[in-house]
């Protein structure tokens, strides 16, 4: 499942949708409006294969790093998202869940740095 946090555009959930990419809406379809950061991480450990995207860059911490979970912090314009969203997606590195599970990271426009469960180091990946 594809989580969204609130802080991104509606217009940018709508593109993901016209293409095909199924997502859901902190405050939209899943939870409820105004929740704060800190319920955000027990909320994620109550579901399974989650990727949640935002732009909240507070989110990039290896701590938070769970085999239930990815979180993508995007360092990009509120008007980027959907297209990031979907670099994210379609990645090579990332472009399963299995892949994608336990990965805490940071998207920006030269590539994304990553930590991945475990890891002792941060990797970085140009796109």
């Amino acid at each position: 499942m594809n989580i969204l946090d609130e802080n991104i555009p509606e217009d940018q959930r709508s593109q993901l949708l016209t293409w095909g990419i199924s997502v859901h809406q902190v405050g939209f379809d899943v939870w409820r409006k105004g929740m704060k950061d800190e319920e955000i991480i027990p909320f994620l450990h109550t579901l399974r294969d989650t990727s949640f995207f935002t732009r909240d860059l507070g989110f990039y911490e290896r701590k938070l790093s769970h085999p239930r979970y990815c979180l993508v912090c995007l360092a990009i314009e509120k008007d980027e998202v959907a297209v990031f969203v979907r670099r994210v997606l379609n990645h090579a590195e990332l472009d399963s869940k299995a892949k994608r599970m336990g990965v805490v990271m940071r998207v920006f426009h030269a590539g994304f740095s990553l930590w991945r469960l475990k890891a002792q180091k941060e990797v970085y990946i140009n796109w």
